[in-house]
């Protein structure tokens, strides 16, 4: 017997979400089913909310409700310093170990031929348009220690060089084939101390 036809579109959207199979997006559309209508409507609201109002910064690509961003904004954080990461999530996971103090640019991704994503899918020109205007005195490439991420910090290292900026990496303290995000506090805060010029 199937679940009515509203319950499998619930269940077949669930289950497009990141670390969702289809047996956990049978559990969430069962649950909201079970819940009072307040707490499906609100959850709903909030994803509506979310979409509307949540965009990302036009300098640095941080997910913002005010542009630019509260980092590229703070009185307090050095301009010349650039930490490069592959997207908005790892702007918040820098963030969290409370050792830097520059600003960020999130390139949106990482060079992935397989999957059709060269340098012009990303902020490549963006970051580089950025360095030659603002003059960093170093840019460091935060990024996974996949092969995938290490090819991207090595074309973008040949990219910067010529621009006369330092270009640093961090320490590979990260687990070989983890993503930024799923590091923890002191490893990643480590890994940004332990950082080398590349």
């Amino acid at each position: 017997m199937e679940y009515p036809k509203p319950v499998q579109n619930l269940i077949t959207q669930l289950s497009r979400l990141p670390g969702i199979g289809k047996r956990g997006a049978e559990r969430i559309a069962l649950h909201l089913l079970k819940t009072e209508a307040d707490a499906s409507k609100q959850l709903a609201q909030s994803i509506l909310e979310t979409k509307s109002k949540i965009h990302n910064c036009s300098r640095c690509g941080n997910y913002t409700e005010q542009d630019p961003c509260e980092i590229c904004a703070g009185a307090r954080r050095d301009p010349k310093v650039i930490c490069v990461v592959e997207g908005p999530n790892d702007i918040l996971s820098v963030e969290r170990t409370g050792s830097f103090c520059g600003v960020y640019h999130a390139l949106m991704g990482r060079i992935s031929p397989l999957n059709d994503i060269g340098p012009e899918k990303l902020r490549i020109a963006a970051l580089l348009e950025r360095v030659r205007r603002e003059k960093p005195t170093e840019v460091i490439l935060a990024m996974g220690a996949d092969v995938e991420s290490e090819a991207t910090a090595h074309y973008l290292s040949e990219q910067l060089k010529p621009l006369g900026v330092n270009v640093s990496r961090i320490g590979l303290g990260l687990p070989a084939g983890s993503a930024l995000e799923s590091a923890d506090v002191v490893t990643l805060s480590r890994a940004l101390e332990g950082r080398r010029k590349l």
